[in-house]
């Protein structure tokens, strides 16, 4: 159980049954009451947002989250399919997956994050090497802001924009939080 004075941006908390996690907070004391804590959620099922006030005597339940690490298997029908420890398969959706499908690979061990035995959030490792697949060629030019990028697509059909000397072939790092280029691996 957690009271008004433990929010704080990133905890996790429930409300009305539902998993929320807070994306923004803001503490006020006004001259004369009690203190006020504003806070901005996101809820971790549906991806929703909502704003909402809480007085310093609000308590709040701690939502029932669980991680463990599943190992990515194949996709079928547009879903998923990863194994635990135990060679039990979990199906995950391409909602829950977001931008992150793109970067999975046969057997990737990512981190889970399980409600009530469903998962809400996949974490993939942070940097996945990918080779471009596709990709035009740099037109020398506009090249006095230092850093002139082209349009290029990875191995699971995922586009980002790539320096010039980055040609098709060539094997990239790419960031999985953000699906931004970090360097060229090898050409």
């Amino acid at each position: 159980m957690y009271d008004a004075s433990d929010l704080r941006k990133g905890l996790k908390i429930e409300i009305e049954g539902q998993p929320y996690i807070i994306t923004d907070f803001d503490f006020s004391k006004p001259g004369k009451g009690q203190a006020i804590y504003n806070c901005k959620m996101k809820n971790m099922l549906n991806g929703s947002t909502m704003s909402r006030s809480f007085r310093s005597n609000d308590k709040f339940d701690k939502p029932e989250l669980r991680q463990r690490p599943l190992r990515f298997s194949y996709l079928q029908d547009n879903v998923y399919i990863f194994t635990d420890e135990n060679f039990e398969e979990i199906r995950v959706s391409a909602d829950v997956l977001g931008q992150s499908r793109y970067f999975l690979t046969d057997d990737m061990l990512c981190d889970a994050l399980f409600y009530n035995e469903l998962v809400i959030e996949m974490t993939l490792p942070i940097f996945v090497e990918r080779k471009i697949v596709k990709c035009e060629p740099g037109a020398r030019g506009n090249t006095a802001s230092g850093k002139v990028m082209k349009p290029a697509t990875i191995e699971g059909g995922f586009e980002l924009p790539v320096p010039l000397f980055v040609n098709e072939g060539d094997v990239v790092r790419v960031d999985t939080r953000s699906g931004e280029y970090v360097d060229r691996v090898r050409a």
